[in-house]
């Protein structure tokens, strides 16, 4: 196992963007930025010993920078905070104090924001031990910043080990009351991008969902049995899609509300043969089959486009801080907020 440093570009502050390659002894390798905490590339193996990139991103921080691709903004790779998904109104109360964040999807405050964490320069630092190779990437998000309360002091530790997992470490820690939602936005896609992913199957152990309107939650907690969003048994992401307007996007309840590390689901595609089982501490999934994601020209050439990749994004709910029923997003000072989620990569048996 080996890790590996390069300068990625510059960003338009003249402040220097690195790029940080994971490699294991299985031919699996991960490219990650500390612009943004960027999952860039996976390259992993399919079942006749090709390498091929996995995820949706880009090679060059210029294309993250582009005009085409920020007016379209689908957040590829990035780590989202201080909240991810959304929060109705972007307003929420805390302890009787009333906080307003941006709107910035529709009615609503999304990912963290106008310039959320994925927009950060984060600090990096490698390591690496006898079992795994990693970089820990710190940033700090001060009180007030997108109308967060709080200092929040964050970091986020990617670690490849040689079981070809890929995990990912959260901790934060405020000096006043706030909320945490951080997740990752990889868009996966085990073609690597030869087809859409209609015909990757997925199996969640989730067997209820939030129930929503326009995104946000009602509140109801419903059984995923007998509608579409029934993925207890593995079922091709294309077999009910076309039925949703667009396609899916949806948090699915994990039963996890002790915060232990567990398997949530599985997502495999037949012709590559490459598979990603996902393993987390968090109590929810959201599945975003990407219908928005922007078709773009990059060196041109088309890329991406509707349904190019399926982001499995382990969270906690949306709007939570406006649920007290949900598990909460709060985080106090003197308490650590700390999560992880771990991308398995594979072959199907």
């Amino acid at each position: 196992m080996e890790i590996t440093s390069k300068t990625f570009g510059t960003l338009p502050n003249g402040q220097q963007a690195d790029l940080f390659t994971l490699t294991n002894d299985n031919q699996l390798a991960v490219k990650i930025t500390n612009y943004g905490a960027i999952i860039t590339s996976v390259e992993a193996p399919d079942k006749a010993g090709e390498t091929a990139n996995v995820v949706c991103g880009f090679d060059k921080l210029e294309n993250y920078l582009s005009k085409e691709y920020l007016d379209n903004y689908p957040y590829l790779g990035a780590i989202i905070g201080r909240y991810g998904n959304r929060i109705a109104y972007g307003k929420y109360s805390i302890d009787g104090v009333d906080y307003t964040g941006a709107v910035n999807n529709g009615p609503n405050h999304l990912h963290g924001g106008l310039e959320g964490f994925d927009k950060k320069l984060w600090a990096g630092e490698t390591f690496q031990t006898d079992q795994e190779v990693g970089v820990k990437l710190s940033y700090t998000s001060v009180d007030g910043e997108e109308g967060y309360p709080g200092t929040l002091i964050v970091s986020c530790t990617y670690t490849l080990n040689n079981n070809n997992e890929l995990s990912i470490r959260y901790e934060a820690e405020t000096d006043k009351k706030t909320i945490v939602n951080l997740t990752n936005h990889s868009y996966f896609n085990l073609t690597a991008g030869k087809e859409d992913i209609k015909g990757h199957e997925l199996e969640l152990t989730a067997t209820h969902y939030t129930d929503s309107i326009d995104q946000i939650p009602t509140g109801k907690i419903v059984p995923v049995a007998d509608t579409v969003f029934d993925f207890t048994t593995n079922k091709k992401l294309g077999k009910d899609i076309d039925s949703l307007p667009d396609g899916y996007d949806l948090n699915f309840v994990l039963n996890n509300e002790t915060g232990e590390l567990r398997f949530a689901g599985r997502l495999q595609e037949a012709s590559s043969g490459r598979q990603i089982e996902v393993f987390t501490t968090q109590p929810g999934i959201q599945v975003y089959t990407g219908f928005w994601i922007p078709e773009l020209t990059i060196d041109g050439q088309k890329r991406l486009g509707k349904y190019a990749g399926v982001a499995l994004e382990t969270q906690h709910y949306p709007d939570s801080p406006n649920h007290p029923e949900f598990p909460t997003t709060e985080l106090a000072p003197g308490e650590k907020y700390q999560e992880q989620t771990i991308y398995k990569f594979g072959l199907t048996n």
